[in-house]
């Protein structure tokens, strides 16, 4: 089991960022100062006085002949880690039907590779690049030997896109050695053609896929939540979600 003092740093530095952002968010929706006005200081409005815009005045950038140089907003990245944020685990991770804000995907692996012992951890993707599933082989499993045996285990907030089913369907094929099993809080756009042949290839290729069941949730937590030894308490209609998402995917995989 990884160091719990070294994955608790790095979800706290996954978190501020997180909250960074949300804060960037917030100062969006804020309205900007009226004619005449300059930004409120500590609570307090100050007149523009003598038609200066700004604070800076002639001692600017500007007037000096500098142009400000434009922010560059660094690209969404995957996120890695050992332990996910316990906020963030409850809500990405809930099996409801209707996922309403849950624009990106956590994947929670193990990797069993015999005698080279047991990776751990997860990935977290925006949607913005590269999907979880594609970042996995990237990143945790970049190199192959045929020689090794690997017994790989996902538990995911949502199942695989189309396209990323089509990616793991070849990396099986092409990796004869490679077991992998998927276990997902909820189907992904199932109703979609695309979404029913990519799963239906996924799982032709030796690929186990199932939804997670109430005992898979709580197993997670206890596995790759930074939960400072808090139980995990299911919401109620876990089960029943569980076996919806299930019946729809058995259907699709028949």
């Amino acid at each position: 089991m990884a160091d719990r003092k070294s994955s608790s740093a790095v979800g706290s530095r996954q978190t501020v960022k997180r909250k960074e952002r949300a804060e960037n968010e917030a100062k969006k929706e804020e309205k900007p100062p009226k004619e005449g006005e300059k930004p409120e200081v500590n609570g307090k409005k100050e007149q523009v006085e003598n038609g200066e815009a700004g604070a800076g005045g002639e001692n600017g950038a500007e007037a000096n002949g500098e142009k400000p140089e434009p922010m560059e907003l660094p690209p969404f990245e995957i996120i890695t880690g050992d332990r996910i944020d316990p906020f963030f685990y409850k809500f990405q991770f809930k099996n409801v039907e209707y996922s309403s804000g849950r624009n990106k995907t956590f994947l929670c692996y193990l990797v069993d590779q015999g005698s080279d012992g047991l990776l751990r951890g997860y990935l977290e993707d925006e949607h913005a690049g590269a999907h979880a599933e594609d970042a996995f082989f990237q990143q945790v499993l970049p190199s192959y030997d045929p020689a090794c045996k690997y017994t790989i285990t996902w538990y995911m907030s949502s199942s695989p896109c189309a396209a990323c089913a089509g990616k793991l369907t070849e990396i099986l094929k092409a990796r004869k050695s490679v077991r992998l099993a998927i276990f997902s809080a909820r189907l992904f756009d199932w109703e979609e053609p695309e979404i029913q042949t990519g799963l239906k290839a996924l799982a032709a290729a030796g690929c186990k896929l199932r939804m997670m069941k109430p005992l898979d949730f709580t197993y997670t937590w206890d596995t790759f939540v930074e939960n400072d030894e808090e139980q995990f308490t299911l919401w109620e209609d876990c089960q029943e979600n569980y076996e919806y998402y299930q019946d729809k995917l058995a259907d699709i995989l028949q």
